[in-house]
C-alpha cells in the first residue's frame, strides 16, 4: 500500500501535489497492473493507480493495446491512442515506456512538459532529488566512453551509511527519510563540477568523479566525504552520528566496463566495512583474492562436515605435575587447500549459521574420546558465540552426555568474553543451568577484548584462562607479571581455578607456579596431539606421575 501523506517527505508531497490524479498521470507494470515504485524508488501516492489500466479505461482493446505498447522503444516514441476515434478532437491517452514500466497520460490534459516530467521521474530519486539507478547506469557508461576517448581516468565511489538502520528502527521512517535527504545534501556539498552523486536504493549512494588527476583525486574526495560524515546530523532536535563507508575504483586501472568498476568498488566497500567502517578504501586486487577465498571457504564448509573433513586435536593441560585433561581443538583438512586454521573458517561458519551443527559434532566426538582416558581426566570444549546463543544449548549438551555416558564433571565448556557482552537473563540462565548439571565452565582468553570484572561477579565460572598475550613476555615484562599475579589472586579469592595458556619455557612455568597458578597449557606441556597419539602420551604421563 502507498504511504500516507504524513509519512512522505516534503519533496514527495510537492511532487504528489504537482501530479494530482486529475492531471491524468499513472504508472503501470508490463501487464498494465498497478505499481508502487519506479525502478526501485517509491512513487508518490498520487501517481500510484488503484486499479489496472483496463479498469481505468474499459473501452480499450486489451490485446491490441498490449501488443502495440510492447513495441514502444523508449519514452521518446510514445503510443498515442484516441478513446473515441470517430469523433475528431476526442480525448485520448498517451503511453510512454519508462524502463520496464508504462506511464499513461491523458493527452488532452497535458502539454509539452509531459515528456520532461516523465523523464525526470524515471531518472531521479523522489526522496533526495538525486539521479537514480537508471541515470547512474547511463551516466557511468557515457563517462567511461568519454574517458576512453580522451585518454583520461575517472573514479567511482560506492557509499554506504553506517548505523542507518537503528535510526529507522528507533526514530521511525520519517526520520530515516530526513536523514537520507541530509546525507544527500552533505555528499553534494563535497563535490565539484566534475563530480555527480546518485542514490541507488536505501542508504546506498554512488559518486562518479571525472576530470584530471585520478585516481589520486578520487581518493581525496572519498576521504573528504568520510570526514564530512563525522559531524552529527540534527533531526527533530536530536543529534545523530551516522558515518559512511566508501569503496573506490578507478578506470582504466580497475577496469574499463561498468560491471568491472562496480564490482571493484563493491569489493573495496566490503573491505572498508570489515576494517571497522567509517573509512574509505581503494580497490586492490588482493581484496578480490581474499573475498574469493572466503567464498570458496563458505561453499566448502557446507560439505566439510558431510565429507568428514573436520578432525580434532587434543592439547594436554597439566596441574600439579600431572595431566589434568585435554582441550579439544577443531581442525579442518580441506582437500585442496590443506589444513585451514580455525581463525580462518570459524567466523565464516558463524556468519553462515553452521557453527551449532559443527559444534554439536565436536562436542560428541570429544566426549567419546574422553571416555577412553583415565577417569580423572577432563575434556575442555570451546563454545562459539553462535552456539551459546542458540536456543536449546543446555538440552543438547545434556543429551550428548547421556548418549556418550560421560559424567558431567569431566566436561569443561570454554566460552570467551565476547559471548557475554549482553548480560541478559537468558545468558545467565544458560550458564546457571550448565553449572547445576555439574558441567565445569571456563572463561577463555581472560584479559583481552571486552574484559570486565562484572563478568566474574555475574556468571558462575569454575576456571579462568589467562590469555597467552600475557604469558609470552612474562619472564621480562613487569606489567605482565603484575597483571597475571592480580588475576591469580582475584580468581582464588572468588574460589576459581586459573589456567595459563601459551606456556613454552621452564622459567615461565616456574614463575606461574610461584604465584599459585593452578594449571599450565602450552608447548612446554605438549603440542596438540592427534587422536592416535593420545594413548601413548597418557601412558607415558601416568608412568612419569607415578615415579617418586
Amino acid at each position: 500500500m502507498p504511504r500516507d501523506r504524513a509519512a512522505r517527505s516534503p519533496l514527495e508531497q510537492t511532487e504528489a501535489k504537482a501530479l494530482h490524479p486529475a492531471d491524468g498521470l499513472l504508472f503501470f507494470d508490463r501487464e498494465f497492473n498497478p505499481v508502487e515504485s519506479l525502478l526501485g524508488n517509491p512513487l508518490p501516492a498520487a501517481v500510484t493507480p488503484a486499479a489496472s489500466l483496463w479498469e481505468h479505461f474499459p473501452e480499450l482493446d486489451r490485446s491490441e493495446i498490449t501488443l502495440a505498447a510492447h513495441s514502444i522503444g523508449d519514452a521518446a516514441r510514445p503510443l498515442r491512442i484516441s478513446l473515441d476515434p470517430d469523433k475528431p478532437g476526442s480525448h485520448g491517452i498517451t503511453i510512454y515506456r519508462i524502463g520496464e514500466l508504462f506511464a499513461v497520460v491523458r493527452s488532452e490534459e497535458r502539454n509539452g512538459a509531459d515528456l520532461a516530467t516523465l523523464l525526470h521521474l524515471a531518472t531521479h530519486d523522489p526522496l533526495t532529488g538525486l539521479p537514480n539507478r537508471r541515470q547512474f547506469s547511463d551516466d557511468l557508461a557515457a563517462s567511461l566512453h568519454e574517458a576512453t576517448a580522451s585518454n583520461e581516468a575517472l573514479s567511482l565511489m560506492q557509499l554506504d551509511l553506517d548505523d542507518f538502520k537503528p535510526v529507522n528502527d528507533t526514530l521511525g521512517h520519517p526520520a530515516g527519510d530526513k536523514l537520507l535527504q541530509l546525507a544527500a545534501s552533505r555528499i553534494q556539498g563535497c563535490l565539484t563540477d566534475d563530480d555527480r552523486a546518485y542514490r541507488l536504493a536505501g542508504d546506498e549512494f554512488m559518486v562518479i568523479s571525472m576530470g584530471s588527476g585520478h585516481p589520486a583525486k578520487g581518493h581525496r574526495l572519498a576521504e573528504a566525504l568520510v570526514d564530512a560524515f563525522k559531524k552529527p546530523f540534527t533531526i527533530d532536535g536530536i543529534a545523530l552520528f551516522v558515518g559512511v563507508s566508501i569503496g573506490t575504483s578507478a578506470a582504466p586501472l580497475d577496469g574499463m566496463s561498468p560491471e568491472q568498476l562496480m564490482k571493484s568498488s563493491d569489493v573495496a566497500l566490503y573491505a572498508a566495512k570489515k576494517e571497522g567502517r567509517g573509512r574509505a578504501k581503494p580497490f586492490d586486487p588482493s581484496m578480490l583474492e581474499s573475498l574469493e577465498q572466503r567464498e570458496l571457504l563458505r561453499r566448502s564448509l557446507r560439505m566439510a562436515l558431510v565429507q568428514h573433513q573436520f578432525f580434532i586435536e587434543y592439547q594436554p593441560i597439566a596441574e600439579g605435575g600431572r595431566i589434568f585433561g585435554f582441550e579439544a581443538l577443531l581442525r579442518w583438512r580441506h582437500p585442496l587447500l590443506g589444513t585451514i586454521p580455525p581463525a580462518a573458517f570459524i567466523p565464516v561458519a558463524e556468519a553462515d549459521g553452521l557453527m551449532p551443527e559443527i559444534g554439536a559434532w565436536v562436542l560428541e566426538q570429544a566426549c567419546r574420546e574422553a571416555m577412553k582416558w583415565p577417569q580423572n581426566y577432563t575434556v575442555a570444549v570451546n563454545l562459539s558465540a553462535a552456539e551459546f546463543l542458540t536456543s536449546g544449548l543446555t538440552d543438547r549438551v545434556s543429551q550428548t552426555l547421556d548418549l556418550v555416558g560421560l559424567p558431567p564433571e569431566r566436561l569443561e565448556l570454554e566460552i570467551t568474553e565476547s559471548v557475554l557482552l549482553e548480560r541478559t537473563v537468558n545468558n545467565i540462565d544458560t550458564l546457571n543451568t550448565l553449572n547445576v548439571l555439574g558441567i565445569r565452565i571456563s572463561l577463555d582468553d581472560f584479559g583481552t577484548d571486552y574484559s570486565s570484572l562484572s563478568y566474574l561477579k555475574t556468571f558462575p565460572f569454575d576456571t579462568i584462562k589467562i590469555d597467552r598475550y600475557f604469558i609470552t613476555d612474562l619472564e621480562s615484562d613487569l606489567k605482565s607479571q603484575a597483571i597475571v599475579r592480580c588475576i591469580v589472586n582475584l580468581a582464588h579469592d572468588l574460589e576459581m581455578r586459573v589456567t595459563a595458556e601459551g606456556v613454552e619455557t621452564p622459567d615461565q612455568a616456574t614463575w606461574l607456579r610461584s604465584v599459585g597458578c593452578d594449571r599450565l597449557q602450552g608447548y612446554l606441556v605438549s603440542r596438540p596431539l592427534s587422536v592416535e597419539a593420545i594413548g601413548e602420551f597418557v601412558t607415558q604421563a601416568e608412568k612419569a606421575a607415578s615415579q617418586p
